[in-house]
């Protein structure tokens, strides 16, 4: 009895027993007179507007396959296309290159095409494993039905699938046909076009004047195929079994009981495909009698305004002023008044619950705002030792130059060049703990670190500069220079010194600055070459030894930062020496303060 009790205590089950008596009663006596009037007086327009809408469609969609076929036979009458399936490649490294070129091809092409997306699946798929893995379809391709048709017939086929994940878990409609070289009848490739329900949506949408009207397209089966409900029918089979009475002659006009609820269905065959255009329009939508309903309507509005003014009063003592209430308690929470013990309610209702709730919000608010300023207090205190520990770089500079000092002091000009290099070097390199710079700086850090290496090695680095003058001011990643000139030493030239030079030229192409590092050493060694030019975030770091080291990290941060469009490029040989070519986004500067240092000249020896 207790929980009987509760249960018609709610505020939800009170409002569901006063609009049952008052609505819900009269509606289901209103309702199956309603009904029975609109059977008699389903209107003949209706059919006859239903009949024009799908002749419309059907000419649409019509024109909609004729260009995608003709889109198809133009993708696949392309030479490029042609020579890349003149024959299966013979090796991994062929493979993959026709796998880049293929995939390359495609994203260039397919958008010609007007389809959601575009595959193609070379013959035999067999000798094109590397492809048909990478577009993931390697192993259940071939046990599929439709590939295995596709593969023994010349004609052109329709199949659906219902994909239930990826990033469209929706329904396709999707075209595939064989094709043959175009001087020979060798089969070359199946080609696909999946069409989804956004395409089929702009020729099968219902006109929208009747509320729950269905546009649906079945095969000759009696499958719905597209179904402008959110598909809510296509694929499944025991729909189909209900539209086995459409699939006879060309035009018909039938009602239909579906899900209990009955439909005038108006059905018009395609020319081009053994298919059917099906208008559903839900009968309980096509009324008649208007006036007799309207004289019905008007005893019961007078009624139900009756009934209204008995439910207005009785709402409005028992939820609308305890509401009020509780909103002026609400405005006074916003103003930072949260002790409202007197707001507590004893009711068992949905108004009791919210009371409840208001003072538990009020509770959480006052102990976050508690835990709030306590962690606005050690934030500052953070923010305190941050400043302190930035005094440590300043005690290095300062360091650095006592040294550089002393050694001036007693005549030792070498050592102080050396350190004023070495401090010049740490004050670019950690660039105020920021990530970008600009190129005069970093010119200006490697130019320190050339100095230094000088001085450690005791030999003349002959490093040569040409560089535009517009591009020293222009942003730019840090310490990325410093390591290629730095394997450009130690790797190449350092041997010979005396005839080995490198040069750093640097200019802009578009968008992009373009930095070439050559020297004419004896070149990276061809299995180094061979590691790096892979994908270095697949490769463990020992990969290559303790060569190479320099140039991933740069490698590494320029995709981490501007995409894998400019990882380096290079090109070596123990003849040519070796060439890197850097290429680094215009990027706009943020802080003019960085480019504040003099002007260079464009070529600096």
């Amino acid at each position: 009895m207790s929980r009987l009790h509760i249960a018609l205590s709610s505020l939800r089950s009170k409002v569901i027993l006063i609009f049952f008596a008052m609505l819900i009663v009269p509606f289901l006596l209103f309702a199956y007179y309603t009904h029975v009037k609109a059977i008699e007086g389903i209107s003949n327009a209706n059919t006859s507007v239903s009949h024009s809408f799908l002749i419309q469609a059907r000419q649409n969609f019509e024109i909609y396959l004729s260009r995608l076929n003709d889109q198809l036979n133009d993708l696949i009458g392309n030479k490029q296309l042609q020579d890349l399936l003149e024959k299966p490649p013979s090796g991994l490294e062929e493979e993959r290159a026709f796998t880049v070129n293929m995939l390359t091809f495609l994203n260039q092409q397919s958008s010609a095409v007007d389809a959601f997306r575009v595959h193609l699946y070379p013959l035999p798929p067999g000798s094109y494993g590397d492809y048909m893995y990478t577009i993931g379809a390697s192993d259940i391709l071939n046990q599929e039905k439709w590939f295995r048709l596709a593969m023994n017939t010349i004609s052109p086929l329709w199949h659906l699938s219902m994909p239930s994940n990826g990033r469209y878990a929706k329904p396709l409609l999707t075209y595939s046909k064989r094709f043959t070289g175009l001087y020979d009848r060798d089969p070359r490739a199946i080609i696909s076009a999946d069409i989804s329900e956004d395409q089929l949506r702009r020729y099968f949408s219902p006109s929208g004047n009747i509320a729950g009207q269905k546009l649906l397209l079945l095969d000759e089966n009696g499958q719905v195929i597209y179904d402008s409900s959110a598909n809510e029918w296509t694929g499944e089979p025991e729909i189909a079994e209900r539209f086995n009475i459409l699939t006879a002659g060309t035009e018909i006009s039938e009602t239909l009981v579906i899900d209990g609820q009955k439909y005038l269905a108006s059905r018009l065959k395609l020319d081009s495909q053994p298919w059917y255009l099906v208008s559903l329009s839900p009968l309980s939508e096509l009324t008649g009698s208007i006036d007799e309903i309207n004289r019905l309507m008007l005893i019961f509005l007078v009624a139900y305004l009756l009934c209204c003014v008995g439910v207005v009063i009785y709402l409005t003592s028992q939820f609308t002023q305890p509401i009020v209430r509780l909103v002026q308690l609400m405005r006074k929470a916003e103003k930072g008044h949260f002790h409202h013990q007197s707001a507590w309610s004893h009711r068992n209702d949905e108004v009791g619950w919210l009371y409840r709730g208001f003072i538990s919000l009020t509770t959480q608010i006052e102990t976050l705002i508690e835990e709030a300023s306590r962690a606005e207090w050690k934030k500052k205190e953070l923010e305190f030792q941050v400043l302190s520990h930035q005094i440590n770089p300043h005690f290095l500079y300062n360091t650095l130059e006592s040294i550089r000092w002393k050694a001036e002091t007693l005549g030792r000009s070498d050592i102080s060049e050396m350190v004023a290099a070495l401090g010049n070097l740490l004050r670019l390199s950690l660039n105020q703990g920021k990530e970008i710079t600009t190129l005069r700086r970093e010119i200006e850090q490697l130019k320190a670190y050339v100095q230094i290496e000088q001085a450690r090695m005791g030999q003349n680095i002959r490093i040569l500069y040409s560089i535009e003058p517009e591009l020293l001011s222009l942003p730019f990643l840090r310490l990325l220079l410093q390591p290629l000139v730095e394997n450009a030493i130690q790797h190449s030239i350092r041997d010979n010194f005396e005839q080995g030079k490198i040069l750093i030229s640097a200019y802009r192409v578009k968008d992009d600055i373009v930095i070439d590092i050559i020297d004419n050493g004896n070149g990276i060694p061809k299995e180094t070459l061979d590691k790096l030019h892979l994908d270095i975030r697949k490769e463990a770091l020992q990969s290559t030894g303790t060569k190479g080291v320099g140039l991933r990290n740069v490698n590494e941060r320029l995709a981490l930062y501007f995409g894998d469009a400019y990882r380096l490029q290079i090109q070596s040989s123990s003849d040519s020496g070796t060439t890197i070519t850097l290429k680094h986004p215009v990027m706009k500067m943020e802080n003019p303060q960085l480019n504040q240092e003099s002007p260079e000249s464009a070529a600096v020896l």
